[in-house]
């Protein structure tokens, strides 16, 4: 079959295998250029680094990209927990499974073992396959079955509560008050203004429930009751602050509250971590950079902002996409100098979070994306911001517009 993208709304509803296929390629091979090929394999007796590692979240963005830099970067045994949807005969998958399946047929190919896991990973019952993949994964890899990373990058609307059982749905929404700003459609160049109304404190609940840090707190205590976890621990949760423009819809709407809970859960699971096994063990949440996902597309201003956001920071030779951010992360704070050999020695702010997100926080980088979100019209927006690099990472993400990719082939969806 010819598969071309389906966009409705900054919603893009398909995929394609070969281009998926070859972004974790790229990605693949970004991660043996910065690290260097070498003897890539988890037995290798180098202290500190990552030798069997969980991604909570693994398909896609930040979690991929973790899963991608820790295995191929150093060597790491990995299990992958996500939920996609595999392809069929005459239907293409979700991007995440053709992903997924790239990762593990190059590992594999690499000599490197990995494990992958489909299905809710807010349930116990994936918790306790989880438990079984890694004991395997560890006897395949010939090493002690002790997780030493630990990353949540879980991105789904929707929980089922374990304990009670109820489905629990996310909003993206201002918390008080509406909010209106200016958002784009990517396809057509348009700019508009859209709104969002307060959230009910129902709305609020839900939003915690699903995307706090609960979950995190279940994984540790999971992984901590069948003696998993390794006194070297080191557990990590993504967040996003953005700048203050955003916080109206994000940091102090539904968003931000989740997240203010994601850290909560942190400082619960230090506390947890320090008493089972250790002053060495240690959970984070990152605050990485703005990059293009599925929910950015459709939160109000976000679109716009990162637009213009990419073009100041391509123009300064700052911009980075997730497997450049995660890169960094583990090259320059996770496993840095002292911190490979003391994880309390990893640089963090005031708050006690890891900052990748520094060099889009810059104060010329905002001052400069700031001013060109106030002066840009429909006629300057594709040569003022870079509404076409926002375009193509969209596309990107889910297997289009990628180069060296014949888009009029025929193509076998169950296949990469």
């Amino acid at each position: 079959m010819i598969i071309k993208p389906m966009v409705r709304s900054n919603i893009c509803i398909n995929s394609h295998p070969k281009g998926c296929a070859a972004v974790v390629r790229k990605q693949i091979a970004y991660v043996q250029d910065r690290f260097g090929k070498g003897n890539l394999s988890p037995a290798r007796p180098v202290t500190g680094i990552p030798r069997l590692v969980l991604v909570i979240g693994c398909s896609t963005g930040y979690g991929l990209a973790s899963r991608i830099a820790a295995a191929f970067g150093y060597g790491a045994a990995t299990v992958g927990i996500s939920l996609e949807k595999p392809a069929s005969a005459t239907k293409p998958g979700t991007p995440g499974w053709y992903n997924n399946l790239t990762f593990d047929t190059e590992a594999a190919q690499g000599g490197l073992i990995s494990k992958t896991l489909d299905g809710d990973a807010f349930s116990d019952q994936l918790k306790a396959a989880a438990v079984t993949a890694l004991r395997e994964t560890a006897a395949a890899a010939g090493i002690p079955p002790k997780v030493d990373l630990i990353i949540y990058s879980l991105a789904s609307p929707v929980r089922t509560d374990p304990c009670d059982g109820v489905m629990y749905r996310s909003v993206i929404k201002p918390i008080g008050q509406a909010y209106s700003g200016k958002t784009i459609d990517m396809m057509t160049g348009k700019i508009n203004l859209v709104s969002a109304a307060p959230a009910t404190e129902e709305e609020i609940a839900h939003t915690i429930k699903v995307m706090g840090g609960e979950d995190w707190e279940r994984w540790i205590h999971a992984l901590d009751t069948a003696g998993l976890l390794s006194p070297g621990l080191r557990t990590v949760a993504y967040t996003y602050l953005g700048p203050e423009l955003s916080w109206p819809i994000y940091k102090n709407g539904t968003i931000g509250r989740a997240k203010e809970d994601l850290e909560r859960a942190g400082q619960a699971i230090n506390k947890r971590l320090s008493q089972a096994l250790g002053p060495r063990a240690r959970a984070w949440v990152s605050v990485n950079k703005a990059v293009v996902t599925r929910a950015s597309v459709v939160i109000p201003i976000i679109p716009f902002y990162i637009s213009c956001l990419f073009k100041v920071m391509k123009e300064q030779g700052l911009h980075e996409g997730c497997i450049e951010q995660i890169v960094r992360l583990y090259q320059d704070r996770l496993y840095l100098g002292e911190a490979l050999e003391d994880p309390r020695k990893v640089p963090i702010d005031e708050e006690g979070r890891i900052r990748i997100d520094d060099w889009e926080m810059r104060e010329e980088v905002q001052q400069k994306t700031l001013a060109r979100m106030e002066t840009i019209t429909e006629e300057t927006l594709f040569t003022a911001s870079d509404v076409a690099g926002f375009k193509h990472d969209f596309l990107e993400a889910h297997g289009f517009d990628v180069s060296g990719i014949d888009y009029e082939a025929d193509t076998d969806p169950a296949t990469i």
